[in-house]
């Protein structure tokens, strides 16, 4: 398993991408929003990882909640793995709870679930799995 991206929660995406344009010198490779989770992401290389900036579009929407708490900031950290469904089925057999028992459609396409940060020491891990041959 290796870390596929790091999730950062965002108030404007907009100023977060020209930040980290100006911060690191690098270009965002995909916009997207993704209405079922309401929210716009943006994810930038930066070296062997990516960043995925994160705004949230609507005040119901999980990333709103979660910088109305928390602020801005680390919101996961995501792995890459090749079999979504056996990785949540382990990983709720190890005794994990799972906030996404069936995998979801996330951005790039990918199928995603996250696991309850109260079992992973207050880190929201996300597992993801590409559904083109990488």
């Amino acid at each position: 398993m290796k870390i596929d991206h790091i999730g950062l929660a965002v108030n404007n995406l907009e100023d977060a991408v020209k930040m980290y344009e100006k911060l690191f010198e690098v270009t965002p490779f995909h916009f997207e929003e993704i209405a079922t989770q309401k929210v716009k992401v943006c994810f930038i290389q930066m070296g062997d990882q990516k960043l995925e900036l994160i705004e949230a579009t609507e005040e119901d929407s999980p990333i709103y909640k979660f910088i109305q708490k928390k602020g801005e900031g680390l919101h996961h950290i995501a792995y890459k793995v090749k079999d979504i469904y056996h990785e949540l089925e382990t990983m709720e057999a190890k005794g994990f709870r799972l906030i996404d028992r069936v995998p979801r459609l996330g951005a790039l396409n990918k199928l995603i679930a996250f696991m309850h940060p109260k079992d992973t020491h207050g880190v929201l891990i996300e597992l993801c799995q590409s559904q083109l041959d990488e």
